[in-house]
């Protein structure tokens, strides 16, 4: 019992330190965005602003996974938190001189989200170290809770802030719960992976990324969730990112009406999430994510086709959206920390993440001129269509709707050594 407490107490603490630095980002991310919107009306603005956020993560993700993996991993993410903390401090000095430009921001973001590529991962393989495994399910229901706590509070929040504060006020905030979470983050045990033979960085890099695309090459259903993911990411990033130009353009609100609905997509997750935390989903988790297709492609549906003056059914829809959103991803990342051994997790993760985040940015450069042309409900109704389709999928896939019933040998092969190691997965 005492064992168990242990785990739970160090994990909270842990889960802590995530949800100070995401309540400063959630309220800096809602004042910069509705401030590009106030100054563009530009749905390719916004689409920019995205894209820069992606692009270090999917062109960098196989190489941070390797040097998460080579490191200790509490120091990686204190580090990361410290440069979004630098960064954030930037930015208030610019906005608090006058002195802001687009392009700062562009290149601000790109910074924060090279930090966030490596954090990630981190928070992901620490996580599978310091939670039991029968218990991990849980703790991604209760991660998805958290994220949409903050989606909840942050933008209303935000909004509020908005009309009382000047915005590097607000962004100010962002600096100092990143620097509560490391001094929180500094107190707590990280256990990291057993020491193994320590190789030259430089010899390690090139023949450990191979091996991450090596582990997933070798396991077939894997790689057609990978094809998933990323036709979803294709069309549901630019959905989402345009979501100001929806409230403004189609809703002709306010960032009151922006804070709304996006607090609604965050009661969404939480509720979701609470859901997956006290349910644990189905036996086979990937009914559990396939019943979190369907509902996100009704969900988007009934986004689209909203007409202007009935928003709230726009705000039922991305409520659904969100609920619909933790089913369907925390039973997969439940099912990869169980499955994918701890020491290559860090690789697997942000290989994964990279080649399914690899077609957003297609969506998001097609998603800007179209959206200014066309409007941007075109994307959800878009989102339906390919929600629908990728169900149809899935149930005529046999490897995937059995993916954790088949057990199959995944050879990982390094360059150098030919060496051969078997996972039972």
């Amino acid at each position: 019992m005492e064992q168990i407490n242990e785990w739970k107490s160090t994990f909270f603490k842990f889960w802590l330190t995530q949800a100070l630095s995401l309540v400063g980002s959630g309220l800096a991310s809602f004042s910069v965005i509705w401030w590009i919107t106030e100054k563009t009306n530009s749905a390719t603005s916004l689409a920019t602003l995205s894209l820069a956020a992606l692009l270090p993560g999917i062109l960098l993700g196989p190489l941070t996974g390797v040097l998460v993996d080579q490191f200790n991993r509490k120091w990686i993410m204190i580090i990361a938190d410290a440069v979004s903390a630098i960064l954030a401090l930037l930015l208030v000095l610019l906005f608090w001189t006058d002195s802001i430009q687009l392009w700062h921001i562009f290149v601000i973001n790109i910074l924060r989200a090279l930090a966030g590529a490596f954090q990630f991962p981190a928070v992901q393989a620490s996580t599978a170290l310091m939670v039991p495994k029968e218990q991990l399910a849980r703790i991604s229901g209760l991660n998805q809770a958290l994220q949409g706590v903050n989606m909840i509070a942050t933008p209303p929040l935000g909004a509020l802030l908005l009309s009382l504060l000047p915005i590097h006020s607000i962004l100010g905030i962002d600096v100092v719960t990143a620097l509560a979470a490391i001094c929180l983050l500094l107190s707590i045990p990280i256990p990291q992976r057993p020491a193994q033979q320590v190789r030259p960085l430089s010899e390690t890099i090139g023949q450990d990324m191979l091996a991450g695309f090596a582990f997933l090459k070798n396991w077939p259903a894997l790689i057609k969730i990978l094809v998933i993911a990323a036709l979803l990411n294709l069309v549901l990033m630019p959905a989402f990112t345009l979501v100001p130009i929806l409230i403004t353009q189609h809703f002709h609100g306010s960032a009151i009406q922006l804070g709304w609905i996006n607090a609604a997509f965050g009661l969404g997750i939480i509720a979701g999430g609470a859901l997956l935390g006290i349910w644990g989903g189905f036996k086979r988790r990937i009914h559990t994510s396939l019943l979190g297709l369907v509902g996100l492609g009704i969900g988007c549906f009934i986004i689209g086709s909203t007409p202007p003056e009935a928003y709230w059914f726009a705000v039922v829809g991305m409520a659904l959206v969100g609920i619909m959103n933790a089913l369907a991803n925390g039973p997969f990342f439940a099912v990869l920390q169980s499955i994918v051994p701890n020491e290559m997790q860090g690789r697997v993760f942000t290989v994964l993440m990279s080649v399914s985040m690899a077609a957003a940015p297609i969506g998001l450069v097609l998603a800007g001129p179209l959206a200014d042309n066309f409007g941007v409900q075109f994307w959800y109704m878009l989102s339906a269509l390919l929600c629908a389709a990728i169900v149809v999928w899935i149930i005529l896939s046999p490897e995937i709707l059995h993916l954790e019933e088949r057990q199959m040998n995944v050879v990982v092969e390094t360059p150098s050594e030919l060496e051969t190691n078997v996972v039972q997965l």
